[in-house]
């Protein structure tokens, strides 16, 4: 039997693939032809396979049972994956700004442009079939590394195209500036994709809450059940792949505890629906009385 291989683990394989294929491919052309905008595109592919192979050991490690020394799991690894992708992906524009600046400044002339536009149009080709591709795994596995990947690949889309508009611009008019101007204009655009990569894997490891419409409707879901008088500290997280949420919710001080369990059941059951494809960790936590306010003294004196 063979060794069973994840749908994230795959896309990350099919990415790096991708990636590496691209690398060749631009940087024969960049090289060969003095684009700025072309060899801006094989740095970025470079730095794609790069990520690509880094997310594959993040996705591996994260995919791993918890264990006695983690016990929480190593999801948040996911989140290093992502600041870790968005700051290579910051880098990879600034150069590209200073290529840009260099030719502007110093001058040089673009050759190759046919055998270039015809890299590019192949370049985007497949970049737009690896992007559907890794878009599908994101939403079928609401993965943050995946996400982060094909947020990734959609910009080099996008850069694709603008070297493509470069080449094109370049041939017609005969005029090489085109080449380095379309050139900064990609290191910005990829700098400003990059932010929102740097911000999610952010959240991820400063245990941001959950996104306001889910924790609206943990919300609703304790507000409505007929039995909970109520509840308080209520407390969301993620790790990218599971979700986490603790709460204390205020009972009859009579019930037995079976009862008290059925109702933690039921609600813990209509959380999970949220989203189904993330795993929940949800831990309950019954009071006969609403001590809130004890709770939140003791918190603030450092007691618990």
């Amino acid at each position: 039997m063979g060794v069973q291989i994840s749908s994230q683990k795959k896309a990350t394989i099919i990415s790096s693939s991708t990636a590496f294929l691209l690398v060749c491919i631009k940087f024969t052309a960049g090289l060969l032809s003095g684009s700025v905008a072309v060899l801006a595109s094989a740095i970025d592919s470079s730095l794609d396979f790069i990520v690509s192979m880094f997310n594959f050991f993040a996705i591996k490690k994260a995919e791993e049972d918890p264990t006695s020394n983690f016990q929480y799991g190593k999801g948040k690894i996911q989140g290093i994956a992502a600041v870790i992708e968005g700051t290579v992906i910051s880098l990879s524009g600034l150069y590209i700004i200073y290529e840009a600046i260099k030719k502007i400044v110093t001058g040089g002339k673009t050759e190759l442009l046919g055998p270039s536009i015809i890299i590019m149009i192949f370049s985007i080709s497949i970049t737009f079939f690896l992007v559907r591709y890794l878009l599908h795994v994101a939403d079928k596995t609401a993965n943050i590394v995946i996400k982060s990947d094909a947020l990734h690949y959609s910009t080099d889309l996008w850069s694709n195209g603008v070297t493509l508009l470069a080449l094109v611009s370049v041939w017609i008019t005969g005029e090489n500036i085109i080449d380095a101007i379309f050139g900064f204009g990609i290191g910005v655009y990829i700098i400003y994709s990059a932010s929102e990569i740097i911000i999610d894997g952010t959240k991820i490891l400063l245990d941001h809450a959950l996104p306001e419409d889910e924790v609206d409707t943990i919300h609703s879901i304790l507000d409505k059940h007929p039995e909970i008088t109520s509840y308080h500290w209520l407390k969301t997280r993620t790790n990218g792949s599971v979700n986490f949420v603790e709460f204390h919710m205020v009972l009859q001080p009579n019930m037995l505890l079976l009862e008290a369990h059925r109702i933690a059941d039921q609600v813990e059951k209509q959380i999970m629906a949220i989203d189904p494809l993330k795993k929940w960790v949800i831990t309950p936590h019954f009071d006969p009385y609403d001590d809130k306010d004890i709770n939140d003294a003791l918190f603030a004196n450092g007691t618990i």
